[in-house]
């Protein structure tokens, strides 16, 4: 294994490649722990406005598992359509700065349907298109990294439109399982670099190079990643390779740590940005209509 004299390597815990009974513990209970199913992150709620302690607990809890759970509003009047149970739902659950995106509406929060002119129809999200595996805000400056995120769903589509959703965590598992070397690789301070001009959320921006892996001040795991191929800079040496060839065969294999889900209407997904994608899909007479809220904070219940 190479030094790990990196300064955005840490020194300790269970993300260290120095201290590997760290890991071996935290893996053992992790994946001991991990939902099985994803049945095990459904969590029915009465009112987003208002969450019962024991929702709030199940929700917290499929989030400590597995970054992330799936709420189900269980009566029509609760359903967060005018987006106000959206914010409430979320700052209960520790979500409370919420990241403005120059294509979101103007309260931040994104209406994700199919738009055929103005800024907005560039992007794949107002599109039937599918989207390759990614994190949100992968493009994003450290200050302005995007660790929760909260998508409901209005309106399903007619067909498609699905999701499936991967824990960062047992991707990193994965990856240092295979070859410890990866994760050197991958939280290397230039490990993959947006390049300069690109515009991603319309506005130009200057290079943007960062780790995929990285360990917030808490201890947090934080993964920075985009499976697209345009517009991506990935450092060129032989480990790097190698890793990202890795993970991409990893996310493309039906491997049962991936979970795949098609969000109803009045369900929606509470997540630690989780790796996920979208399917294609066809709208029927009503379309497609999801929200989606982006933040700079993590679950916290």
């Amino acid at each position: 294994m190479q030094a790990t004299n990196d300064n955005s390597l840490p020194a300790r815990g269970p993300f260290s490649l120095d201290d590997e009974p760290a890991y071996r513990r935290w893996r053992e209970a992790k994946l001991a722990d991990h939902p099985a199913s994803v049945a095990e992150l459904q969590v029915t709620i009465r009112d987003p406005l208002r969450l019962s302690a024991a929702e709030k607990r199940a929700l917290g809890e499929c989030c400590r598992r597995a970054n992330m759970a799936i709420y189900r509003l269980c009566r029509p009047q609760g359903d967060p359509a005018d987006k106000e149970g959206i914010r409430a739902l979320g700052a209960q659950l520790g979500l409370r700065r919420l990241h403005h995106n120059l294509c979101a509406d103007e309260d931040g929060i994104s209406s994700l349907r199919v738009v055929n002119a103005g800024q907005r129809h560039t992007y794949i999200p107002y599109s039937s298109r599918p989207i390759s595996w990614h994190t949100d805000g992968y493009y994003h400056p450290p200050g302005q990294r995007i660790r929760g995120m909260l998508l409901h769903c209005v309106q399903p589509a007619a067909r498609g439109g699905d999701n499936a959703l991967l824990d960062p965590e047992i991707a990193y598992i994965h990856l240092r399982d295979s070859n410890p070397d990866y994760i050197y690789a991958l939280m290397h301070p230039r490990a993959m670099t947006i390049p300069a001009n690109d515009v991603e959320d319309g506005e130009p921006r200057p290079a943007q190079s960062g780790p995929v892996f990285s360990v917030d001040e808490a201890g947090h795991l934080h993964m920075r990643y985009t499976a697209r191929t345009r517009s991506i800079e990935w450092r060129d040496d032989a480990d790097t390779r190698a890793a990202t060839a890795c993970l991409s065969a990893f996310l493309a294999s039906d491997s049962p740590w991936i979970f795949r889900h098609r969000l109803a209407a009045g369900e929606g997904l509470i997540c630690n940005n989780v790796l996920h994608n979208r399917s294609a899909f066809e709208d029927g007479e009503t379309p497609r209509l999801l929200y989606r809220a982006r933040y700079l904070d993590r679950v916290r219940i």
